[in-house]
């Protein structure tokens, strides 16, 4: 329709060129004779109307050509756009093709795997069934030839049968009973005996070396809160910790990866972190912020690095002084580093760097007792949990890991042998192993050096109870004294003094295989027999 308007108004505009060229050709002529008035006139308005259609023609011409250029444009950016959806339709159509292509080669190469597949598995069900047919052979012979022999032995027990006069099982069962009592009995007055000379004279020595090395040790009860408390001067200080729109304590948590905790406690926040010495660090960044005052991003940051370097400091010191007091020398830096950051780390409630010196100082003492070198001793014994300085970046169990890094500081072997066995991940091949043990249970055992959960404690009676209630012949069972002394109710019909005897050296070794505990646990086995009769 553009194109169909566009011509017209060109044809339009040829009419009115053709008019106009009449009107000059007729004014040529009429200037050719002499002019008179009335011609004049015509001619002056000739002339102006032939100006005036000229005018319009070019203004017709210039709409026109306008009209033509847009409509040209118009044309070729519909082209262009045809084009455009042409070569979209064309890739499209190239890339739902190369999909094809490719779904159906994906579908050739499952179908020759599918095929291959197939194969196999029926030369494999072949095998199969050419196995089956053999296992089938073996087993009807052998069926047979154990028939024969069940026909050979009951032939030779029907004749021991009538020789004996006692059938076999009842002559098996007699005899396996009467050994077995025999020997239960025998063995257990041999062991009785060898236990209580050796129990009196072990109890005697042991009793004697412990109670000297606690005796000579006077350690300070070691429990402490593994929550880090920070007391404010005022509670307007937590707006000005927490800072516009929080910016302060993200930035704060962001820098000393430790959780700070702000809630309706008056005039205290509290660090969360499972580093120990991570938050020791933040604490003192924060006690620092709070003294001064100002606090922002930068601000937090440069206290921080302050604050980090005086925890290094204090741990070398730490660790220097752990040394000292145990008159150790030629320790590898990074150990003592090591050794002091425990001075941040609990366990069970126990710090740890305080066990480590008691310990030292419970093993030397029983170096000596022993008349063996208690430097080496104290060395074993205070490096024996060096590992838990790093379990919060080290993955595994931190006797593995402490005996990793002695040995990568050069530590001897038994040094390093010590520590790995400590909880008996390895198995224990020297005395100084044994007595690295003994020194770790007794400082950990003591009274009050360390917490228990109720739940781990709720647990062990329920397993000291079930394994002596396991027992044949246990009537009733009794955890006494927070799980220090089992008290086991047999039944006297069935369990005389030699079994009781019995059932209570099986508890206690068992007790010792399962479970892990400080010190002692007794086990009473208690048997009642009672004689009533009636006068009349």
């Amino acid at each position: 329709m553009a194109v169909s308007t566009g011509l017209s108004l060109a044809f339009m505009v040829i009419g009115l060129l053709a008019t106009a060229f009449a009107l000059v050709v007729v004014w040529r002529r009429g200037a050719g004779t002499a002019p008179s008035a009335p011609a004049t006139l015509a001619q002056a308005q000739a002339s102006s109307d032939i100006e005036q259609v000229s005018r319009e023609a070019e203004d017709i011409r210039s709409r026109a050509e306008t009209e033509a250029a847009g409509i040209v444009r118009q044309a070729r950016n519909e082209a262009e756009q045809a084009a455009q959806g042409r070569r979209e339709v064309e890739e499209e159509i190239r890339a739902v093709k190369d999909e094809l292509r490719e779904l159906r080669g994906d579908l050739e190469r499952r179908e020759m795997r599918l095929a291959t597949r197939e194969q196999r598995l029926d030369e494999e069900l072949k095998r199969i069934e050419d196995r089956t047919l053999a296992l089938d052979r073996r087993k009807h012979d052998l069926d047979r030839q154990v028939a024969e022999l069940e026909q050979r032995s009951a032939e030779r027990g029907k004749e021991l049968e009538r020789i004996a006069g006692l059938t076999a099982e009842a002559a098996r069962a007699e005899l396996v009973g009467a050994i077995e009592n025999q020997a239960k009995r025998e063995a257990a007055l041999i062991v009785r005996d060898i236990e209580h000379d050796a129990r009196s004279e072990g109890e005697k020595r042991a009793r004697k070396i412990v109670s000297l090395a606690i005796q000579r040790v006077a350690a300070e009860q070691t429990s402490e809160s593994v929550v880090s408390v920070l007391h404010l001067p005022s509670d307007e200080m937590k707006g000005r910790i927490i800072g516009r729109e929080g910016r302060n304590i993200r930035a704060f948590e962001s820098v000393t990866g430790v959780n700070l905790i702000i809630d309706d406690t008056p005039e205290a926040v509290l660090l969360s972190c499972f580093d120990p010495v991570r938050r020791e660090t933040a604490r003192l960044t924060l006690e620092r912020l709070v003294s001064d005052g100002r606090i922002h991003p930068q601000r937090i940051e440069d206290a921080y690095e302050r604050g980090k370097a005086e925890i290094e400091q204090l741990c070398q010191r730490a660790g220097e002084d752990a040394l000292v007091q145990l008159g150790l020398t030629d320790m590898h830096p990074e150990l003592v580093n090591l050794l002091g950051r425990l001075r941040y780390r609990t366990s069970y409630g126990q710090n740890v760097l305080l066990h480590l010196i008691e310990s030292a100082h419970i093993a030397g003492m029983m170096a000596s007792e022993l008349r063996l070198d208690p430097v080496l001793l104290k060395r074993c014994t205070v490096l024996h949990d060096i590992g838990k300085g790093l379990t919060h970046e080290v993955e595994g169990s931190h006797a593995l890991i402490g005996a990793e890094i002695a040995r990568r500081y050069g530590e001897i072997d038994d040094v390093v042998h010590a520590i790995e066995a400590h909880h008996n991940e390895v198995e224990v091949r020297t005395v100084e192993a044994v007595l690295t043990q003994a020194a770790d249970a007794i400082s950990g055992g003591r009274p009050g050096a360390r917490r228990e959960s109720l739940e781990m404690y709720i647990k062990r009676l329920e397993r000291l109870e079930q394994i002596a209630a396991g027992r044949d012949g246990v009537e009733k069972v009794f955890a006494m004294q927070a799980g220090r002394e089992i008290r086991v109710m047999v039944k006297p019909d069935r369990i005389d003094d030699i079994q009781a005897q019995v059932i209570a050296r099986d508890i206690a070794k068992q007790v010792e295989e399962e479970l892990t505990y400080p010190g002692q646990i007794r086990i009473t086995v208690v048997r009642e027999s009672r004689a009533t009769e009636f006068a009349r």
